[in-house]
């Protein structure tokens, strides 16, 4: 596998803000999936950043705790070129946000929590080309078990009207189905519990079809313009319309599933798709057939200042992926978790270049 032409090698003189940015937490970072690595590799993208490229760095990490801050930017410089990407369609590239949302929950149904976050049902199975059956759509990942084979699983506006009833999968209970969807966008989320207890959960399944957003819905029907589409808006357009929550939610069909998880360090988020927890502002989701997990992006977004109140120049780890991350020129920024890092995230959709640190020895190769 070559190096595709969508990277163009520079000089981390090229990259605007890298002098003055800290790798310190991007270092760590990348430390955490070089753990990782060493019990289960990551798949290399099909960009051709070849996850054994990676070898070097990865050892040289696990040997080096706590760097100082002109150390972590040396490692990079000793083990990286970075390659601009170049978008396939030639736009901009782009970075949108996302975070781990802290909402309080019950452990049982209430008359005010009556809202319910599942668990994965045993009738859903993994679907791919070895058991898909003829027919079905290939974009479904996913598939509910029947005596005649494979089909598809219900859809959100199903399960919320109660196919899944009586099988005991309610992991909490929450108040409301805005929040509950927003779980659902992000895949995460802490719990605190009527009870005094403190719960995580994480990503376990999704329903299968494809995700529908309600800020594009809500776009479409001329209720909020394109452009002041963000997280806020939405939940005040809810806010404003609770008749008109389930008519909106429900044209997405994609429900997701979700599991319990540990909070091992409180400052870190959530175990994502490269098995590590995220590092808030330094953690970045990508389009991972494209992409190699743990690989690290520089990334410049001039018009972001929604983190620090400056221009977002930092270095990010490649540590999750989503549904809606497609393309090699786009990313998600993990904001952290909590109603603060929420109101960074909802706002995050801004046009920005991307680096790709590109192994030494394979960009060195490169034609």
């Amino acid at each position: 596998m070559s190096l595709s032409r969508v990277f163009r090698i520079a000089f981390f003189a090229d990259l605007p803000g890298w002098a003055a940015d800290d790798q310190s937490a991007a270092y760590e970072a990348f430390r955490r999936s070089a753990a990782h690595v060493q019990t289960k590799p990551y798949r290399s993208g099909a960009l051709g950043v070849e996850f054994s490229s990676f070898a070097a760095a990865y050892e040289a990490a696990q040997a080096v705790r706590s760097p100082t801050r002109a150390d972590a930017k040396g490692f990079f410089e000793r083990f990286f070129l970075p390659a601009r990407i170049i978008p396939e369609d030639t736009g901009a590239g782009l970075v949108t946000g996302f975070y781990e949302p802290e909402v309080e929950a019950s452990p049982f149904r209430t008359e005010r929590f009556c809202v319910p976050l599942l668990s994965r049902p045993d009738d859903l199975v993994d679907i791919d080309d070895t058991n898909r059956p003829a027919g079905m759509d290939p974009y479904l990942a996913f598939a509910r078990q029947t005596d005649a084979g494979p089909v598809e699983y219900f859809d959100r506006a199903a399960i919320e009207t109660g196919a899944l009833a009586g099988q005991d999968l309610e992991i909490a209970w929450l108040e409301s189905k805005v929040d509950a969807f927003f779980i659902h966008v992000q895949g995460a989320a802490r719990l605190a519990m009527t009870d005094g207890r403190q719960r995580r959960i994480t990503y376990a399944a999704k329903s299968g079809q494809r995700f529908s957003g309600p800020g594009k819905i809500l776009a479409d029907i001329g209720e909020i313009p394109l452009n002041h589409v963000t997280m806020q808006s939405i939940r005040a357009w809810f806010a404003r319309n609770p008749d008109r929550i389930d008519e909106i939610l429900r044209q997405n069909r994609s429900y997701i599933f979700f599991r319990e998880a540990q909070v091992d360090d409180p400052a870190l988020g959530p175990v994502a798709a490269a098995k590590v927890p995220l590092t808030p502002g330094r953690s970045i989701a990508v389009d991972r057939l494209l992409h190699t997990f743990g690989t690290p992006f520089f990334i410049d977004a001039p018009s972001l200042t929604a983190f620090d109140g400056k221009p977002f120049r930092r270095l990010m780890i490649a540590q999750d992926t989503g549904s809606a991350i497609i393309g090699s020129a786009r990313g998600d920024l993990f904001a952290g978790s909590g109603f603060a890092a929420g109101e960074i995230a909802g706002v995050v959709r801004n046009e920005a270049d991307f680096f790709a640190l590109i192994p030494r020895a394979l960009a060195e190769a490169a034609p």
